[in-house]
């Protein structure tokens, strides 16, 4: 259930099947090609996509010196439809603080007639967390990824 207060979410149909999607979350090489809004540049160091397993990203906005953007565990890995991870605890299962929110992210595919349903649930722990995260441009950065990582699975040549 979402919660408005406390919720912010992102919603798509995007024009390819759901296991295109599923690879370009969870094989590393791919995530790293639109994780981060352009032109910042995505380094993955750890993606594990089963339960418990790690979420690691470092990002570069001159593609030399990178800094930590994620570190986040897995939580729920069904697949080909749904991805939860929270950056709530480290990929080393210890709890964090991370800057500037902690959030609990949900991303869900589903069959559409004209690809797949793409949705985004990210949870936060109060209302100033959200308020906060939206304020940090959470509909321009996620509205961005999402968008590139429509362009990377709609245009990708199946082999």
């Amino acid at each position: 259930m979402i919660d408005p207060v406390l919720d912010l979410t992102v919603h798509r149909v995007i024009r390819a099947p759901r296991q295109r999607i599923w690879q370009a979350w969870t094989q590393p090489e791919k995530f790293a090609k639109w994780w981060t809004p352009a032109p910042t540049v995505t380094r993955v160091d750890r993606l594990q996509p089963e339960p418990g397993g790690g979420l690691v990203t470092r990002m570069s906005d001159d593609g030399t010196t990178f800094v930590t953007h994620m570190d986040a565990v897995f939580l729920v890995v069904d697949l080909h439809e749904r991805l939860v991870f929270t950056n709530a605890v480290d990929s080393s299962w210890r709890p964090a603080a991370p800057a500037p929110v902690s959030m609990t992210a949900e991303i869900t595919l589903a069959e559409h007639v004209d690809g797949t349903e793409y949705s985004v649930v990210v949870r936060h722990r109060s209302p100033s967390d959200r308020d906060r995260h939206e304020e940090l441009g959470f509909y321009d950065g996620w509205g961005s990824v999402t968008a590139a990582l429509a362009a990377l699975v709609e245009n990708e040549v199946v082999q």
